[in-house]
């Protein structure tokens, strides 16, 4: 998927998008995509803001799924297995994966105003990183890289907000 989380756009087609790749995987792999795993990857697509577990348990719950917590651990785990969705550690969370079956290092920039995360491609940068470590005698297994800021939303809606405070205190004067 190349649709940016930080731009307006139909939620429905990557929660489709990503129940299609869910399947695919799945028959691929051999592996059920049971009805809970199947609503908690649609919860986790839902706004491209990172749920934890503890957050999915009332929508499973008004759905009339099992809503105990060793019920979404269980799907979280199939989804991280198969590569459904990436576990963002800096928020104990989970987002979905954009290009899942494809075997790759995550790099996310997670807006701390209104809490949408993006996956990004930097394989170039994980390939410099992993060259740097190799160099000190360090084996890579695994790179997730978390950068927080502000998404491009949030900055305009603050310099708005700034422009029209100014804006206003100087008609106040």
């Amino acid at each position: 998927m190349s649709v940016s989380a930080y731009h307006p756009h139909d939620h429905q087609g990557c929660i489709n998008t990503a129940l299609q790749q869910a399947a695919t995987l799945c028959a691929e792999q051999g592996v059920r995509l049971t009805p809970v795993r199947k609503r908690v990857l649609e919860l986790v697509w839902q706004s491209h803001k990172p749920m934890g577990a503890y957050d999915l348990l009332p929508a499973l719950a008004a759905d009339g799924f099992n809503s105990a917590p060793p019920t979404v651990y269980r799907a979280l785990d199939f989804l991280l297995d198969l590569g459904l969705v990436h576990r963002l550690a800096s928020l104990n969370a989970f987002i979905g994966c954009s290009h899942p079956g494809h075997e790759h290092q995550s790099c996310f920039l997670i807006c701390k105003s209104c809490g949408k995360a993006h996956e990004m491609n930097v394989e170039p940068w994980f390939a410099a990183l992993t060259d740097a470590a190799k160099a000190q005698g360090f084996d890579v297994e695994q790179q997730l890289t978390e950068v927080v800021g502000t998404c491009p939303q949030c900055s305009n809606d603050a310099s708005s907000s700034a422009t029209n405070m100014s804006s206003g205190d100087a008609h106040e004067s």
